[in-house]
């Protein structure tokens, strides 16, 4: 009797020694399982912020690229046009050497006098060396009489009556237009040929004359 109780003791004692070591293993299974869980997230963690550095880097140099365009630009432009506003007050010394010429031209005092013919030749002079010294600059006149006209170098201030031009040709340069480079300076002003109100009547009338035959 006492045996069977001394063997059911070393049973139950071997059965609690068998569920602890189960409940240990299972606790480390378990730190085990949690410390590779943790190494996961750190890898990932990790990796997430290795792309979010590698994109912001890429955007970093993308928009120091631009910076770089930007700047390489404006120091063309300001290379190229730094002489812009310049160049469009000179042209000031322009249109006052044509008024005064013009002024002189008008003069009745001075008609056909020797005076008034070498001081036009003078005007004549220093109006060339001014466009020569524009052209060498890359300001150059816009060609205008006799040409259609062209919206982004000439500006129509008026229009006159003339049946020998095409409608909308150039035939009266009021102010010349300037280009610099491939800059518009500023436009020709001019003024354009259009049909006669008598030519108009008589063009109607002869295609109703055609549509009644």
């Amino acid at each position: 009797m006492e045996k069977e109780e001394n063997l059911k003791t070393e049973n139950e004692t071997s059965s609690d020694k068998g569920n602890d070591k189960n409940k240990a293993n299972e606790n480390i299974q378990s730190s085990d399982d949690k410390k590779i869980d943790e190494e996961i997230s750190l890898e990932e963690a990790s990796e997430k912020k290795i792309i979010d550095l590698e994109d912001k880097l890429a955007r970093t140099f993308a928009e120091m690229e631009n910076q770089r365009r930007r700047f390489e630009k404006e120091k063309e432009e300001a290379y190229e046009y730094g002489g812009y506003a310049f160049a469009k007050e000179a042209l000031n010394l322009i249109d006052n050497l044509e008024r005064s010429k013009k002024i002189l031209e008008n003069d009745e005092s001075l008609k056909n006098s020797e005076a008034q013919k070498k001081m036009l030749e003078h005007f004549d002079i220093i109006n060339k060396d001014l466009l020569s010294i524009f052209s060498k600059n890359n300001i150059k006149p816009i060609e205008s009489l006799n040409k259609k006209l062209d919206p982004n170098l000439h500006q129509a201030m008026m229009e006159i009556e003339d049946d020998q031009k095409e409608p909308g040709t150039i035939i009266q340069e009021i102010q010349k237009g300037f280009t610099i480079k491939d800059r518009l300076l500023r436009p020709s002003l001019v003024g354009v040929s259009k049909k006669s109100e008598n030519k108009d009547k008589k063009d109607e009338e002869n295609k109703e004359n055609l549509e009644v035959k």
